[in-house]
């Protein structure tokens, strides 16, 4: 009897440790301090992307002539869908200096800007240079797709782009496929680079406090990382049914071994 007791708790431990829980793979949960929650999430999370070295842009400017700027924009797709191919070689690209190089215009300094002050720096050089404020001089700065990098557990790994100015990193692990039953939701790396070098950060997903993070709101170029679980190393199976699979298994294994070397 003592030894039939000592099997079963040994069984029934082995099989709560093997499966994976619900509440590590539930996201955004909300703890018992729900004020913490319901705080606004931090302004670090809204600052402006700047600009660095191997950024891409896509620069359009615009008149009330057409005619008046076509020599300005001799990179511009006009003709059929975008795609990654297309971004590469009609966008422009920041060189290791921090310029780009516009037709006309020549190098223009971004490196450490955002959008907003290039745009600024751009118009104010045509209407100096070359054009009336009466032309209608217009000009769209922007990032030539939201690029991020994406290993680990989840279902698409690579280099991924977006289409839109501001990716947190739910949608980046959605649009990847998202985290496999094994991927460690609760510690997601995440690695940064700044002008002074490259910072990794930490983020739970599995908390709804997360969205304070500073890593929450994704910039350009970010690397994400998802860690496996023990149970993945462990190979007993993501759920209880795999896991009783499993130690059923051993045990028969285990059981025909040993009456054989009985015998």
């Amino acid at each position: 009897m003592d030894k039939f007791k000592i099997f079963f708790t040994l069984f029934f431990g082995i099989l709560l440790t093997s499966c994976i829980p619900t509440k590590d793979l539930i996201y955004l949960q909300e703890n018992d301090k729900k004020s913490d929650f319901d705080q606004t999430v931090e302004t670090v999370n809204q600052k402006p992307y700047r600009l660095q070295v191997n950024d891409i842009l896509n620069i359009n400017i615009k008149a009330l002539d057409t005619k008046l700027v076509e020599i300005f924009n001799a990179n511009t797709q006009t003709t059929g869908a975008i795609n990654e191919q297309g971004v590469y070689f009609n966008g422009y690209h920041v060189d290791d200096h921090g310029n780009v190089r516009i037709p006309v215009l020549n190098e223009v300094n971004v490196l450490g800007r955002t959008l907003e002050e290039v745009r600024i720096a751009i118009e104010k050089r045509l209407l100096e240079e070359y054009f009336t404020s009466d032309a209608g001089i217009f000009v769209v700065v922007k990032l030539a797709g939201f690029r991020y990098v994406v290993n680990g557990e989840v279902e698409s790994t690579g280099t991924k782009i977006m289409y839109q100015d501001r990716v947190n990193i739910l949608e980046a692990i959605a649009n990847s496929g998202d985290i496999t039953v094994t991927g460690d939701r609760k510690d997601v790396i995440v690695m940064r680079r700044f002008p002074h070098g490259t910072e990794t950060f930490h983020i739970d997903l599995t908390d709804a406090n997360s969205m304070k993070s500073p890593v929450f709101n994704l910039q350009p170029n970010d690397y994400i990382y998802v860690k496996p679980l023990k149970q993945k190393t462990w190979g007993t199976g993501k759920t209880g049914l795999e896991s009783l699979t499993t130690v059923i298994t051993i045990l028969s294994l285990a059981t025909t071994t040993f009456l054989l070397l009985r015998n």
